[in-house]
């Protein structure tokens, strides 16, 4: 295993910053409401009633397979590697225009969307927090242990 593919370690980095805790926390919470959505479109569509049978099977299963970016960046998050905070970032960054379209519905989906608000830009900032970035291993473009930049 190269040095590349090793886990950043508590030993190696420091102990994991509660911001960075926090940010897998919200990632995680993310992935179950995704997984609770996909499951509940999903048995809608198959036991229910729906206008578009196929739709909402599908729409179920995307939702329960798109959970598992989240869920994966945040158990990364929590485990300090540093391959996580992509997908982390990559989730909060599809939940903004999520968010933008439930806040222009005229309906409960408004609250949802202030939420879902919140949490994708608080996320954002914890990830790109300098403390999980260095908790995490993850140097800036050109830098490489050991060199020094002029």
């Amino acid at each position: 295993m190269s040095s590349e593919q090793t886990p950043a370690t508590p030993e190696t980095v420091g102990p994991r910053p509660r911001r960075l805790t926090y940010a897998a926390a919200l990632a995680g919470l993310e992935g179950l409401a995704l997984l609770a959505g996909g499951a509940w479109m999903l048995v809608e569509g198959l036991a229910g009633d729906p206008d578009d049978r196929q739709s909402a099977v599908t729409g179920g299963i995307t939702l329960i397979v798109l959970a598992l970016l989240p869920l994966l960046a945040a158990r990364g998050l929590f485990g300090l590697r540093s391959w996580s905070r992509g997908p982390a970032v990559i989730t909060q960054i599809m939940a903004l225009p999520v968010a933008y379209n439930l806040l222009q519905a005229d309906s409960v989906a408004i609250p949802a969307g202030i939420a879902l608000a919140a949490v994708a830009v608080t996320a954002l900032i914890l990830l790109i927090n300098p403390a999980a970035t260095q908790a995490l291993g993850i140097r800036g473009p050109g830098r490489t242990e050991g060199k020094r930049q002029p």
